[in-house]
């Protein structure tokens, strides 16, 4: 299976391909039962493997054991992989592509940040130069051969986002990110800038981003949705009403009425990942070049008010 040219030709379909954020195998194991495409997000993935923010903790080998077990879990989905600014160095983020295209990652965001780095919705982030991080991602695109590359920028001054969205959209990435964009007519003039180039907008809650549905974002011209974190906040709230109600309720459980999950809908769940039940894909995974960007983008499509 060639699971980015999968990607790619979702993308590349009519309509904005969704991409639901994860932060471990069981909050992909609920994903998996609604949508077809993931995001391993570094925000979720920093949170639970460390219990720590997403300012650079991530180790490249975790994020790549990771995504290994995700993709044996889940043969048919979708796997768009965060892997920040490629772990800082141009050949380990090249390093990193190898290793999770012959794991069947289906792509990567790649962005521009430096050391110490941030989320992409928080202030203080640091740039490279623009030039240098497009050496880095001309280095990754070669090393490629059917992986997704998504170029990704946090520049957040007007003139800054409008020149790096520009250059993105020059390269041979699949698609371009611009992250933390801060209102609808930003999205319209990225839209803009980058032609005909597949656009992807990151939606986190609390985030800079202003909250928009599918139908809204086909009306901008957006491509693709990424939802960073749902699983994760989602996660946060209900675990602690549930403390919250176990200590109240002097460590009684709730009955098991069969409203609520308990042993038995939860193991079933988790049986539908073991391998053995999955059709089994021929191996080894052909992986092909990628065509050129002329040959791989159709005519652009034309969206619902379009």
């Amino acid at each position: 299976m060639h699971y980015g040219e999968a990607l790619r030709r979702e993308i590349l379909a009519e309509g904005v391909t969704p991409l639901v954020g994860v932060y471990d195998m069981f909050s992909a194991s609920l994903a998996a039962r609604h949508y077809d495409g993931m995001f391993v997000s570094g925000f979720g993935f920093a949170a639970s493997h460390y219990g720590l923010p997403d300012i650079g903790f991530i180790a490249w080998p975790d994020m790549v054991a990771f995504v290994q077990r995700l993709r044996l879990a889940f043969p048919r989905q979708h796997l768009l992989v965060d892997i920040d600014d490629g772990y800082v160095d141009p050949e380990v983020a090249c390093h990193v592509v190898e290793h999770l295209e012959r794991i069947g990652a289906s792509g990567v965001i790649l962005e521009d940040q430096r050391r110490p780095r941030r989320c992409g919705h928080a202030d203080g982030k640091l740039l490279l130069p623009l030039e240098e991080y497009l050496a880095k991602l001309d280095l990754v695109l070669r090393t490629r051969r059917d992986l997704v590359v998504v170029a990704r920028t946090d520049a957040d001054t007007d003139e800054e986002i409008l020149r790096r969205a520009e250059a993105l959209a020059a390269t041979d990435a699949d698609v371009v990110l611009v992250d933390g964009v801060r209102s609808v007519e930003w999205i319209r003039r990225i839209r803009t800038v980058v032609g005909d180039k597949p656009l992807l907008f990151n939606q986190i809650a609390g985030g800079r981003s202003p909250r928009l549905s599918l139908p809204e974002l086909a009306e901008l011209g957006v491509d693709v949705a990424i939802y960073s974190t749902p699983c994760l906040f989602a996660a946060h709230d209900a675990i602690e009403a549930a403390l919250v109600r176990l200590k109240r309720d002097e460590g009684r459980l709730p009955a098991a009425d069969g409203t609520t999950a308990g042993v038995r809908e939860t193991t079933e769940l988790l049986e539908r990942n073991i391998s053995r039940h999955h059709a089994k894909p021929r191996y080894p995974v052909p992986v092909q070049g990628p065509a050129s960007r002329s040959d791989r983008r159709p005519a652009r499509r034309v969206r619902p008010g379009g």
